[in-house]
């Protein structure tokens, strides 16, 4: 067997699930005895989102319909599986939800410089342990400078929005592909799980992605 796997993620920024998913994969990557080639695709869950933000039990409301009392349940549900995996979620009331697009670029940009990962890390960190606003620049910078990349450079791509063109064309062909929903995981460019199904399903398509012959692989999950 391959000891290593190219493993492309399509998630958001601002989806706990996409975080939780993540750290479910290093976990599943251990058990199937693996490493990772691991490649961030862009989707957007909010892409009409104002720069200003929104609360999120009052986006969770609008978008879902779901009471007060229901997103403090789901937020309870999806602490007690984050904290076995590290993640520990700021739960302080009046938690806003933030438009993504530039942060995107900017791991668009990270994505041949080898700190891609860790960029994606100091964005979930940011977001979800801090509640940073990540649509705002001194924040994206700053993510930019803990993973170790080049501040001026970032600051570039920001101003002129020169991957702007190739983000929204990634998230459109990811709706063309019935992908509505993250995280997906595309395992050996040829198996697919979507949501975070938890380490060991992950581990288990992980290992028949990197065992089968490619033209007898399948989509996964």
């Amino acid at each position: 067997m391959a000891n290593r796997i190219k493993v492309d993620i399509i998630s958001d920024i601002v989806c706990p699930w996409c975080y939780i998913g993540y750290r479910q994969l290093e976990k599943a990557l251990e058990i199937a005895g693996l490493e990772a080639d691991i490649r961030w695709h862009p989707f957007e869950l909010n892409p009409g989102m104002g720069p200003e933000g929104q609360d999120v039990v009052e986006h969770i409301r609008d978008k879902y319909g779901a009471t007060p009392e229901q997103s403090a349940a789901n937020r309870s549900q999806m602490a007690a599986i984050a904290e076995p995996l590290g993640i520990c979620f700021d739960r302080t009331p009046g938690r806003r939800i933030y438009n993504s697009f530039d942060a995107h670029q900017l791991l668009h940009w990270a994505k041949d410089t080898g700190r891609q990962t860790a960029l994606k890390l100091a964005l979930f960190d940011a977001y979800f342990s801090r509640s940073d606003n990540v649509s705002d620049r001194d924040v994206l910078l700053s993510a930019i400078e803990t993973a170790g990349l080049d501040r001026a450079e970032a600051e570039a791509v920001l101003e002129d929005q020169r991957f702007a063109p190739a983000v929204r064309a990634l998230e459109e062909r990811w709706q063309d592909m019935n992908i509505t929903g993250v995280p997906a995981f595309i395992l050996a460019e040829r198996g697919l799980v979507l949501g975070a199904q938890g380490e060991d399903r992950l581990a288990s398509a992980l290992t028949k992605m990197a065992t089968l012959p490619r033209e007898e692989a399948s989509p996964a999950g």
